[in-house]
């Protein structure tokens, strides 16, 4: 699997996230997409599944060494008095004492940056993570976590798809060195109604999900991950790296970005996004 290298963490550029995914499908497809070439997975305290692919995980056949796993601290952690045991109970869960990142969710106001700042890197300091990052974070929240930062942030997990564009964001994150991590590529399932992505799946003879991947991750700096709970999907998910768009095809793409773009938008958690 081919992998981009940001602050020394070499991230593997397709990943496999269990959002919203139950225990029984979790087991079923961890052992099944790592048996498939997939050796990123993702996950989070919320999910409330890193019990279950802690056990996928274990039952894969699959050495943890050989697996960049992922999991991502609830805003409800972030305070001093939980941060660390909160991590402790997701190695727990995980059967692992360490993950190769951890990540602060979602931007939370009600606990000082500097001290979510200051937790996740000391819980990498006590080596229960390898490597840290944000997710869903602004140009200027990521300025602000940076600066804030002893060790390097390596990640910022963003919704990332056709119809949103992240150009402004990505820009930043590679001046600074970072991977951008794409959440939601298939916005919600939209993309399987575009004439313009079906118009360019069939071209190369590939599915409209393969294009979108492909498309993420032809970025210079940008990790993919991807969702299914169906095995064949999974595999076509993973056959993305023997073919490549060329420079219409990803402008075209790109073209498809709309002001108002953007799937996920949860209230109470949302900050004012950065403007296109």
């Amino acid at each position: 699997m081919k992998t981009i290298t940001a602050h020394g963490a070499a991230i593997p550029v397709l990943g496999f996230g269990t959002f919203r995914m139950q225990a029984p499908d979790v087991l079923r497809m961890v052992p099944a997409v790592l048996k498939l070439g997939f050796r990123h997975v993702d996950t989070a305290q919320i999910y409330r599944n890193e019990a279950a692919v802690g056990e996928a995980i274990a039952g894969s056949g699959v050495a943890r060494g050989d697996i960049f796993l992922t999991t991502k601290v609830w805003i409800d952690n972030f305070a001093p008095d939980r941060f660390a045991a909160s991590v402790d109970e997701s190695l727990a869960k995980l059967k692992t004492d360490h993950v190769d990142l951890l990540l602060l969710h979602w931007p939370n106001g009600s606990v000082p940056l500097a001290d979510q700042i200051g937790a996740l890197n000391a819980v990498r300091e006590a080596g229960r993570t390898r490597h840290i990052g944000v997710s869903n974070y602004t140009i200027a929240l990521l300025a602000q976590a940076r600066a804030l930062s002893a060790a390097p942030l390596v990640t910022n997990q963003v919704e990332d798809h056709p119809y949103l564009d992240q150009g402004r964001l990505l820009a930043a994150m590679r001046e600074a060195g970072m991977a951008l991590t794409a959440y939601y590529a298939m916005a919600d399932g939209k993309v399987f109604a575009d004439p313009l992505l079906a118009e360019i799946a069939a071209r190369h003879h590939r599915s409209i999900a393969q294009i979108v991947l492909r498309w993420l991750v032809q970025q210079e700096g940008v990790v993919a991950l991807s969702k299914t709970v169906s095995e064949e999907r999974a595999r076509d998910n993973a056959a993305i790296f023997d073919f490549a768009l060329d420079e219409a095809e990803m402008a075209a793409i790109h073209g498809l970005a709309e002001p108002n773009g953007r799937v996920l938008k949860p209230e109470g958690l949302s900050p004012v996004w950065d403007a296109a």
